[in-house]
């Protein structure tokens, strides 16, 4: 049995059913987002965790413990919160020893703790100052402090980065895992941001309206989506109406090209969809065909063009080089996709 497992779990406010049979079993020191969009359940699902909302139905269960009746203080859970949550009359080690001090722990042992957290955060000199006097990355890696001080079975993030700077937002990132892999701590993780969860997770979580859409690594979630909403909200997407001309080869037609994908195919038509990488430019070993390009968008070490075939958009994304400057505005291109490179994309 996994060390932490959610089963079915329901949860409605009045009318609004906002979480519907989510399961999810959790590996010791896994790290899983939940991925989505305002309103999808991701919060209300890390709350149930916490103990601060009771499920309707289901079952929490951790290390093979139900703790779903349990208090928030009886299931050995730390959170970190998108506002820090800390207490501003209190110095940055009070902060950090708060749970500490509750539990029990005598005054010698908790300094020893304060300082082994405070050193692994990065602020073993700051013990002393008051929150206001700490940048919001730094108010941050004390709220992470306080939650682990305790030694949690369980941690919980709830968007913790979405009050910072983009910067901070992802160095901020890459130490919180780097932590949670050296404490080997079980974390759940909240996001609306696509990036954050691909680039920290051992395997992403993409809810929609309540449900688990999609579970898989972010490997799995990018390369793989499994719906039409799991493929448009992770990552840009090209959307393709495609007529399929030969069921049994899967041979389809779309922007005035032709192609098999090797696969069958339902007769009529499909949605298929492939990432701005996967489109290249120039005529390759696959589909292509003819677009006109209607924007350039320079970012840096790669180059977004925008692009429109027989009136269906192209998005493509190609590395830049000083000596190849991009297509022009209202230029002519060859694109080519590989037929396997496509998917077929559900709904």
């Amino acid at each position: 049995m996994s060390f932490l497992n959610l089963e079915h779990l329901e949860k409605s406010f009045g009318a609004n059913h906002v979480v519907k049979d989510f399961s999810l079993a959790v590996e010791k020191g896994e790290f899983i987002s939940l991925l989505g969009p305002s309103g999808c359940g991701k919060t209300t699902v890390l709350r149930m965790v916490a103990g601060f909302e009771q499920p309707d139905s289901g079952r929490i269960v951790i290390d093979d413990r139900d703790v779903t009746a349990l208090r928030p203080n009886q299931r050995r859970i730390g959170m970190v919160f998108q506002a820090y949550a800390l207490f501003p009359n209190l110095t940055v080690a009070d902060n950090v020893a708060f749970g500490l001090r509750i539990a029990g722990m005598n005054r010698a042992d908790r300094g020893r703790r304060v300082a082994e957290m405070l050193e692994l955060i990065g602020l073993p000199s700051m013990g002393g100052r008051y929150p206001y006097q700490l940048s919001g990355g730094q108010q941050q890696r004390v709220a992470l402090a306080r939650a682990i001080a305790p030694r949690p079975q369980v941690l919980l993030l709830d968007e913790p980065l979405s009050a910072l700077d983009a910067k901070i937002r992802v160095s901020l990132r890459t130490e919180i895992r780097n932590i949670q892999r050296e404490l080997g701590i079980t974390t759940i993780f909240v996001t609306h941001d696509q990036e954050e969860a691909l680039s920290i997770s051992d395997r992403v979580v993409v809810m929609n309206q309540g449900v688990a859409d999609q579970i898989g690594t972010p490997h799995e979630i990018y390369n793989r989506p499994a719906t039409r909403f799991a493929a448009n909200f992770v990552g840009t997407l090209n959307v393709i109406d495609a007529e399929v001309v030969e069921p049994s080869q899967g041979r389809v037609r779309f922007a005035g090209a032709e192609g098999v994908l090797g696969r069958a195919l339902p007769a009529g038509r499909v949605t298929l969809a492939a990432r701005p990488e996967q489109i290249h430019l120039g005529q390759g070993a696959g589909i292509d065909f003819d677009a006109r390009v209607t924007a350039v968008d320079f970012l840096g070490s790669v180059i977004r063009l925008r692009s429109e075939a027989a009136g269906v958009p192209f998005v493509l994304d190609t590395f830049n080089s000083s000596q190849r400057p991009p297509p022009a505005v209202g230029e002519t291109v060859r694109l080519t996709v590989a037929p396997q490179d496509l998917l077929v994309v559900g709904e």
